[in-house]
């Protein structure tokens, strides 16, 4: 039985202008034609040259299967319908060895333990990279502001330093979520250390220094993303930043 495509009503939401989706505009805009024009998603990411893997119906998982697992042995990746797996899809073809890389650092967590009801440190950390990750290089300063939590210096006081800063969303789940902007949606982010001059060498970059070991220790900091300067316009006022419930103190 043909899966129903993902809801037109759904891809139309998306507003292509919003700075933090400029890495993913040129694939994501000829997906979501595709599927405007009566495709499926799993069709529609298969029609892309750039796809390293080949996407199937949420359905072609058999059940019982680990989903990572199943995507490392078969390089088929289930897709269901939906701007969650619209966005996994994307992030498949912009960051491919990255993707295989969390995908094979899952697969050999499954087979050295099993799935259990209880994912591990090390799985849990692939988990919420993969799904809510950003990628920040910037100069010293502001990433020891974000560290501390101090938002007053990292939005105020360094405002200018973003200037040098650049920030790219990773997690497929942060993308779907930005889809509706809220203030309190926040990234994990990981630093970048080297300069985001492209996309494919940022991710044959983040493919090689990503680790079981370096992720189990959650080298995460909490980013507000509608703080980032001349990413919101309502960050122009900077009473926006007055805001404790999103912008919390460091503990």
């Amino acid at each position: 039985m043909r899966a129903a495509a993902v809801p037109a009503s759904a891809l139309q939401q998306i507003n292509w202008e919003r700075p933090w989706l400029e890495p993913w505009r040129e694939p994501g805009q000829r997906v979501a034609q595709t599927v405007a024009a009566g495709a499926t998603l799993p069709e529609a990411l298969n029609r892309e040259p750039a796809a390293p893997l080949r996407f199937v119906p949420q359905s072609a998982l058999p059940p019982g299967e680990a989903y990572e697992r199943y995507i490392f042995n078969s390089g088929q990746c289930p897709t269901r319908e939906g701007l969650h797996d619209f966005f996994n899809g994307l992030c498949w073809m912009r960051f491919p060895h990255t993707k295989k890389k969390l995908n094979l650092l899952q697969a050999h967590e499954i087979a050295a333990a099993g799935v259990t009801p209880l994912r591990g440190p090390v799985r849990d950390a692939l988990t919420l990279f993969d799904e809510n990750a950003a990628l920040l290089s910037a100069p010293q300063p502001l990433w020891d502001a974000l560290v501390a939590k101090d938002w007053n210096a990292l939005f105020v006081g360094l405002r200018p330093l973003w200037r040098q800063a650049s920030l790219v969303l990773f997690g497929h789940a942060l993308l779907e979520k930005l889809v509706y902007p809220r203030k309190p949606i926040t990234a994990h982010v990981y630093r970048a250390q080297v300069a985001i001059n492209s996309i494919a060498e940022l991710d044959a970059w983040l493919a090689a220094d990503l680790s079981a070991d370096k992720l189990a220790a959650k080298p995460f900091a909490p980013l507000p993303v509608l703080g980032v300067p001349a990413w919101w316009a309502e960050n122009e006022n900077l009473s926006f930043y007055d805001d404790s419930v999103v912008f919390r103190p460091r503990r």
